[in-house]
């Protein structure tokens, strides 16, 4: 049963995207699941909300095509319940790479990608929850990193991106606040999801010894985050870029 209206995520076919997909099924969210080429799983992540009991469905998307992102709000236009969330997170994860070896395509791909998909994202979500549209309101959730504080290791242009985000999160809270819609961001650290499954014994010690904590975070952790940033719990709250990343 969908209680809480329809979430439509990017990036919700693997990793922080499929945590935070199941999760907002349990809390009784509605959940389109956009994805970019990973139909497979997509669908399972779809499934595994519909065998728990939640409403779910999947939906091919370019993110840097205002078209497709247009096709993905679409699919829940004729839902019983509104659109009353989005979660930003869709991200390019380009390889470290020194500026000075990347070509002026792989520079806009990544910028697009991260930063440009979340402006055409929020503005379709917006049309659909702000009360002088006839919305009821609701919260949007970008998705940011650490790397957007230091610059990044090797990643120039995806932490500028990120840096970016943390901007856009800032200035869209102040206009969408009184149109009942408010804007955080969730900004992860070194978490145990994508490219950092695969570090070596000797990276991963490393990286666990530089983090308050002692150790990688978990996407279901970034996942309760952004849940909580989109409750109740965090009705005062907007416009805020919230950590996760266990004191690195």
């Amino acid at each position: 049963m969908t209680q809480q209206g329809w979430m439509v995520i990017t990036g919700g076919s693997s990793g922080i995207g499929a945590a935070t997909a199941t999760l907002a099924a349990r809390r009784g969210y509605g959940v389109c699941v956009g994805y970019g080429h990973n139909q497979e799983r997509a669908a399972a992540v779809v499934e595994t909300i519909r065998q728990e009991g939640g409403d779910a469905l999947c939906h091919p998307v370019d993110v840097t095509n205002d078209e497709s992102i247009a096709a993905l709000f679409a699919t829940i236009d004729d839902r019983s319940a509104p659109l009353t969330a989005l979660v930003n997170g869709a991200a390019a994860t380009p390889e470290r790479t020194p500026l000075l070896d990347q070509n002026p395509a792989e520079l806009r791909t990544t910028v697009d990608i991260t930063l440009t998909s979340t402006l055409l994202c929020c503005r379709h979500a917006l049309r659909r929850m702000a009360r002088s549209r006839g919305g009821q309101g609701g919260g949007i959730v970008t998705l940011s990193s650490q790397a957007a504080t230091f610059g990044g290791n090797r990643l120039t242009p995806y932490a500028a991106a990120k840096a970016g985000i943390n901007t856009l999160t800032l200035g869209l809270a102040r206009e969408a606040g009184p149109e009942g819609v408010r804007v955080n961001c969730v900004s992860p650290g070194v978490i145990d999801s994508g490219p950092n499954t695969a570090l070596t014994e000797e990276d991963r010690k490393r990286v666990e010894q530089s983090v308050a904590l002692g150790r990688l975070g978990r996407r279901e952790e970034v996942a309760e985050a952004i849940l909580w940033l989109l409750s109740a719990h965090s009705s005062y709250i907007t416009g805020v870029v919230l950590p996760v990343a266990g004191g690195r």
